[in-house]
């Protein structure tokens, strides 16, 4: 692939989703300690408010599931700061537990954010970006979307998802000096993975997955996982014998997602459950 045109962070304008809490609030921080302009995203138009006071962010109501209002986020931001050159997918919801027991309102909830999401992100941005021949966008993943966890299968679903949307076009864009990166964390230490113990697997910090994000506005890498051993650690993984990874699986305790401390979850989970009533209901 040719060298696509470097991005000059200092003045370049960058989308965060999500950028109210956790990874995208210490996302918004990174770049605007670049010298950025950030125009954040969020559902929690409050969160979000208080937040770009305390950061000197631009904040604005988004809902990723609703192509209308992500289409009003980009035209209210770009008259703000001009035309997008960085775009962060990061808005995502995770509810755990066992597959035949999830409530589907929770799976049509994590499937229009987590994936919908992304591609109403990508068909609003990628235009304009293909027009000026520059442009990045960044989906936020996760390892769940390279290896299976027992607990969270729909949640899964949506990474993988999101990883091989990334992938394919990232390819498309190519040609025309547009690049896509999959930043895939491992578990990190915010709301969506509390009352999770998903051990050996790692916690980092939201504040590591943002230094990936916009280290990678500059090495354009088509994926990066935080940290990186454990995604070096999962791509074996899918060259081991089924029974011999079986077995590894039994002896580490992978069904960890589905024995969550409901009452360290319990926030989380409330929020996430007045999300899907609310979108069962329109």
């Amino acid at each position: 692939m040719t060298r696509p045109p470097t991005i000059d962070l200092a003045g370049a304008h960058v989308l965060v989703t999500g950028g109210a809490r956790g990874i995208g609030r210490a996302t918004v921080e990174a770049f605007l300690a670049r010298g950025a302009r950030v125009s954040l995203g969020d559902l929690d138009l409050d969160l979000g408010s208080a937040t770009a006071q305390e950061t000197g962010a631009s904040a604005h109501p988004l809902d990723v599931a609703d192509p209308a209002s992500y289409d009003a986020f980009v035209t209210a931001a770009e008259a703000e700061h001009g035309p997008v050159d960085v775009l962060v997918n990061n808005a995502g919801v995770m509810p755990n537990g066992a597959f035949l027991e999830m409530d589907p309102a929770l799976d049509r909830l994590m499937m229009e954010v987590n994936v919908h999401g992304v591609l109403h992100g990508m068909r609003r941005v990628l235009p304009g970006m293909v027009e000026r021949r520059r442009g990045h966008v960044v989906n936020v993943a996760s390892l769940a979307g390279k290896f299976p966890i027992p607990g969270l299968a729909v949640y899964n679903a949506s990474k993988f998802a999101v990883v091989g949307l990334t992938a394919a076009t990232r390819l498309e864009m190519a040609p025309h000096g547009v690049t896509l990166s999959a930043v895939l964390p491992s578990a990190v230490d915010t709301d969506l993975a509390s009352g999770l113990d998903m051990r050996p697997i790692p916690k980092v910090s939201p504040q590591r997955i943002a230094e990936a994000v916009v280290a990678s506005v500059r090495t354009r890498e088509a994926e990066i996982a935080v940290p990186r051993y454990v995604g070096a650690l999962a791509t074996a993984t899918s060259l081991m014998p089924t029974g011999a990874l079986d077995r590894l699986r039994r002896a580490l305790r992978d069904d960890r997602a589905l024995r969550a401390d409901d009452s360290a979850r319990s926030a989380y989970t409330q929020r996430l459950e007045s999300a899907a009533t609310e979108r069962t209901a329109r």
